[in-house]
């Protein structure tokens, strides 16, 4: 009979793993940051924020990486600090993003709004990309999870039209990549939640009840999702239960997009 003692250690999925984490000090990030060193990693954190990204990898016992993920040096250095530190570059959960009240209707939103969006949640996941595959291949394996969402495979009236294109360039890049590094052993992945309880969504409806109601109706599960839930999602595609799970989109959205009319 298995000692209860050892059932946490049975249990850890991704002991002595490398997981670099962009966006760490809030939301989906610090969640997974505390899933994935729960399960064993080594876990860094990395945010622009470094009060938040530095209390992040204080809490799991991780390394902090100050990083703007727009700049493509910065975005280097941050693997090779990960590698440097720990030997490895095992998982990239390449999360990092913005949703600005500017970004809006294709009819209101400015260039230079469509391009900080565009930067920050799509050039900044291929700049994540390109700088952990390389120890990836030299490795022959890993996992790349990018963060993308339910609008990349649905439209919505109340749009968000620059954060929309860049999740469904998220989405296309991962495919892409998931075919073309398939047979190195390096598996990439699109994340895709529905709306999820994070500080930035709770900002974004306190401002209108009415926007948040009206979204709501749409879910079937009738509540948004737990940051815990998505960090559950990332820490199986990281692991060893999804080797046979590459090029996917992977919806954790509460049935949105299933759903043709919810429940009353």
């Amino acid at each position: 009979m298995t000692d209860p003692s050892d059932r946490d250690v049975i249990c850890r999925r991704l002991p002595g793993r490398t997981a670099v984490i962009t966006g760490a000090g809030s939301g989906i990030g610090l969640a997974t940051a505390r899933r994935l060193a729960s399960e064993g990693a080594n876990v860094v954190c990395a945010d622009i924020d470094e009060t938040a990204g530095r209390a992040a990898a204080d809490e799991v016992g991780g390394l902090f990486v100050r990083v703007d993920v727009t700049d493509a040096d910065q975005v280097e250095a941050l693997f090779k600090t990960a590698f440097d530190t720990y030997g490895s570059v095992d998982v990239a959960f390449n999360n990092a993003g913005i949703s600005p009240p500017e970004d809006d209707s294709i009819l209101t939103t400015g260039l230079d709004a469509w391009r900080r969006v565009q930067e920050v949640n799509l050039t900044s996941v291929y700049l994540c990309c390109k700088a952990a595959l390389p120890y990836m291949r030299r490795q022959g394996k890993g996992s790349i999870i990018n963060t993308a969402s339910f609008v990349a495979v649905m439209g919505a009236a109340t749009s968000q039209i620059s954060y929309t294109a860049s999740k469904g360039g998220v989405l296309a890049m991962s495919r892409e990549l998931g075919v073309q590094f398939a047979r190195e052993g390096i598996r990439v992945n699109a994340l895709c939640p529905g709306p999820v309880d994070t500080p930035l969504l709770r900002e974004l409806f306190a401002k209108d009840p009415e926007r948040a109601a009206r979204r709501l109706v749409h879910i079937p599960l009738g509540r948004f999702a737990r940051p815990e839930e998505i960090a559950a999602a990332v820490a199986f595609l990281a692991s060893d239960d999804s080797t046979f799970v590459t090029a996917a989109e992977f919806l954790v959205d509460g049935g949105i997009a299933g759903a043709y009319v919810t429940p009353v």
